[in-house]
């Protein structure tokens, strides 16, 4: 089985290196500047500390990218730049960027001897069924299949990179675009006085809907920093596409507004799982009123 170095362990990055260790891979990475949770992390998957950047993909047969869209871009540069030859290497981008962004990634490490392979995960950090899903395209695709599991399942979507990001772009327009706009009218309809009249409306009237977006409003403020950068990834492939670019961008400043909230400091670990989504619209409305109220 290959070694694997993930970039990074965080909350995705080590639930995918701890099914690959499950798997018969060694699996390393770098901590060198990390945080304690990520550390954490990393030793609760079984990942071991390579060292730095060079000596962690010197060590790795495959790199696995997985960490904030914004970041993908520099560290390709990184992994390219650091000295070690990609001869023999397979570069993996599984991050949230738009198709032309994943191949512009592609570039920059095959400029420097690795082969590339674009991934898009969908679905939460693997650890139960059902199972999270790993999309990869590119001419090296197949060799990610022996990361098939019950926790996760590898979908290869052919030979040309770029499909599993484009994948990947449309899937997530949806439910982070749908929970953005669910935060924002809530917010509105706080902000005009008629959030009560709204919520019984939609209890009548769209009561599958409103269960499943209450459940998941509290928990935006967690992630909205870092999902800023997927819905401007997603704007630019549907510019790409012909598509208006509205809508996402419009979300990226509503992930703005949740991760000015005093819940954006929480945690997937700490947070208040008894926030209730009013007070969550509440905080927005008050980040709002900061902003007016700004000389």
């Amino acid at each position: 089985m290959p070694t694997l170095a993930v970039l990074s362990a965080g909350d995705m990055g080590h639930a995918v290196g701890r099914v690959a260790r499950d798997r018969g891979c060694r699996v390393v990475t770098s901590l060198a500047g990390r945080s304690d949770r990520t550390r954490a992390l990393a030793r609760e998957a079984g990942i071991e500390d390579g060292g730095d950047l060079a000596a962690a993909v010197g060590a790795a047969d495959i790199v696995l990218s997985i960490l904030p869209p914004a970041e993908a871009r520099a560290l390709a540069r990184a992994v390219a730049g650091c000295g070690v030859s990609g001869k023999g290497r397979l570069f993996v981008d599984c991050n949230a960027v738009a198709p032309a962004t994943a191949l512009a990634i592609g570039d920059i490490v095959r400029d420097a001897g690795f082969s590339f392979v674009d991934g898009g995960i969908v679905g939460r950090p693997p650890r139960s069924s059902p199972p999270t899903r790993l999309y990869v395209s590119g001419p090296e695709a197949g060799r990610l299949a022996f990361l098939e599991d019950e926790r996760l399942t590898v979908r290869d979507l052919g030979p040309e990179p770029g499909r599993a990001s484009a994948l990947k772009m449309c899937y997530a327009a949806l439910t982070k675009g749908s929970w953005t706009l669910f935060a924002a009218l809530s917010t509105a309809a706080h902000r005009l006085g008629v959030a009560e009249a709204l919520d019984r409306e939609f209890a009548e009237s769209q009561a599958a809907v409103r269960e499943r977006q209450r459940i998941m409003l509290p928990r935006l403020p967690l992630d909205a920093g870092r999902w800023i950068g997927e819905m401007e990834e997603i704007a630019a492939t549907l510019d790409a596409a012909g598509l208006p670019d509205g809508f996402h961008r419009a979300a990226a400043e509503m992930f703005r507004l949740l991760d000015g909230t005093p819940f954006a400091a929480e945690s997937r670990q700490d947070w208040d799982r008894d926030r209730s989504p009013e007070q969550t619209v509440a905080a927005v409305s008050d980040v709002i009123d900061s902003l007016t109220n700004r000389p």
